[in-house]
């Protein structure tokens, strides 16, 4: 196991720089990940599928091509994770629910494009609350995911199994998606790094929609560095997605490595003060502060920051994401594709009553019924108009917040990881995403990287938020943090996770 504990422990970056010295191939990562999540991921169960089988072919091309001199992209024979919400030509994609199980797409995502295009092969598609519904990834219709980093804990939610797999060391990159905190948060759970770029930056094309206005692929991986390779690699205008921004070229990489001079000086930072006290814990809240601290000690300028709407986000939030929820899973009715159930006598009704009975889990009919009732002819007006209303507000704050700062930061979750069945209230578990929500509400870039420990030893997570199309600035800022905390901490935090696949761990 030594040999492949040596090689899955690398960064994505450090595997880019061994293979184009000729240190290592391809096929050594993939057979090194494919041997530590035969003894991992039983314990984690980051994964609902894999394909080593394509992934080695994929990497043995790459092999072939550098052998020869070919010019490949930075990230050729480095393998991959993807979300379970991303849809990938050949390979079953089920949102992790039984109304998609044994769905396989006839084309991929555009982001899955970018991916395959770089060479990157896919070890598998990950876990997560079905249908994205959900902040521990126990929602899945088929199994729940464990936290790495102590597996009585979840891994956050809904995009658990994707930060799952880059912290135990089954991928060293993964592909997530965030509608309300679904890549940070899963991230301050298990010491990872999680981004969700500016809306409009990464194509939405071929992910499976939730709640569209809200809806953005990104990174998940262990340093801002990997995160910023990943991002470049997936970024760019995609026709075939609406909301997709022009002419807005990604250069995530040359930012984050700016970022290592550890110089901020010409770095306004906002510290939203509505983002901590009641509802964080003390652990949260000191180690937020602490990397508070380590910002002002490279130069950034730091400032408090009062944004009293700031709070209203998850109130905004839980009227408009049901009703897009709604609208969106409307279309699986056992008529077209998915599963069917036909019940005795059936009709057209009663198919669809009983395939959407059977296909659902709770969460998701809980939301379905949110969603119906706030788009009601009673309620449209009092509730679905009144929060696009204020909506409207919390991004005019945003806009005006950025006029006086370059960045704002706060927690990225109230607490570090809960132990699985814990939090049995639905209210409960939704707060778990108040400080993330705003960014996607407002359509924010915002990245989560770990910023220390809690007294139990879980990963705290650093939430940094950029003004729109402003994504390399918050790179910027996070890699500096990244550094500064792991000298901080005599090396980084992701390195302190749990070996599981050796004994007692």
């Amino acid at each position: 196991m030594s040999g492949a504990e040596e090689i899955v422990t690398l960064t994505a970056s450090q595997m880019a720089k061994a293979m184009k010295k000729g240190d290592l191939s391809s096929r050594q990562i993939v057979e090194a990940e494919l041997e530590i999540t035969k003894a991992v991921d039983p314990k984690t169960q980051s994964y609902l599928s894999t394909c080593f089988t394509s992934a080695f072919m994929v990497a043995d091309a790459v092999d072939q091509a550098r052998a020869i001199g070919q010019e490949l992209p930075e990230l050729a024979g480095i393998p991959i994770a993807v979300k379970d919400m991303i849809v990938t030509k050949g390979v079953e994609t089920t949102a992790a629910s039984k109304i998609l199980k044994g769905w396989v797409p006839p084309y991929d995502a555009t982001s899955v494009e970018k991916v395959k295009e770089s060479g990157m092969p896919i070890l598998g598609k990950t876990n997560l609350d079905e249908f994205a519904q959900g902040s521990s990834t126990e929602n899945s219709a088929f199994h729940p995911t464990f936290n790495p980093w102590d597996l009585e804990r979840v891994p956050g939610g809904s995009g658990g199994g994707s930060a799952a797999a880059v912290s135990s060391f089954e991928s060293p990159l993964a592909l997530g998606t965030d509608t309300g905190g679904s890549i940070r948060q899963p991230a301050s759970f298990t010491g990872s790094v999680g981004v969700k770029p500016t809306y409009g930056r990464v194509s939405r094309y071929g992910a499976i929609s939730m709640a569209s206005s809200l809806d953005q692929i990104g990174p998940c991986a262990r340093t801002v560095e990997d995160a910023a390779m990943l991002f470049d690699a997936i970024t760019g205008y995609d026709p075939k997605d609406s909301t997709s921004i022009p002419d807005c070229p990604s250069s995530a990489l040359k930012a984050a490595l700016e970022g290592k001079g550890g110089d901020l000086s010409k770095i306004r930072v906002g510290v939203i003060s509505e983002a901590t006290g009641e509802g964080f814990s003390k652990d949260v809240t000191d180690g937020f502060l602490r990397g508070v601290n380590l910002l002002s000690s490279m130069g950034a300028k730091v400032e408090e920051k009062s944004f009293p709407n700031f709070a209203h986000g998850i109130q905004i939030y839980y009227i408009l994401m049901p009703a897009e929820v709604s609208s969106n899973l409307a279309r699986y009715d056992g008529m077209r594709y998915g599963l069917r159930i036909m019940p005795p006598d059936a009709t057209a009704f009663s198919m669809m009553a009983a395939t959407r009975e059977e296909g659902f889990g709770a969460e998701v009919k809980r939301r379905i019924m949110l969603g119906t009732y706030v788009l009601s002819s009673s309620q449209y007006d009092k509730m679905y108009a009144a929060a696009q209303k204020v909506r409207t507000v919390l991004i005019n704050d945003f806009k005006k917040a950025f006029e006086s700062f370059d960045v704002l930061v706060c927690p990225t979750s109230p607490t570090t990881a809960f132990k699985v069945g814990e939090v049995e209230d639905p209210v409960t578990m939704y707060k778990n995403d108040i400080a993330t929500i705003p960014a996607n509400l407002a359509g924010l870039p915002a990245i989560s990287l770990p910023v220390g420990l809690d007294k139990l030893g879980l990963p705290i997570g650093f939430q940094i938020m950029a003004d729109r199309k402003k994504d390399e600035v918050a790179f910027k800022v996070a890699s500096a943090l990244e550094e500064a905390v792991s000298r901080e901490n005599d090396g980084p935090i992701w390195s302190k996770a749990p070996r599981l696949w050796k004994s007692g761990e």
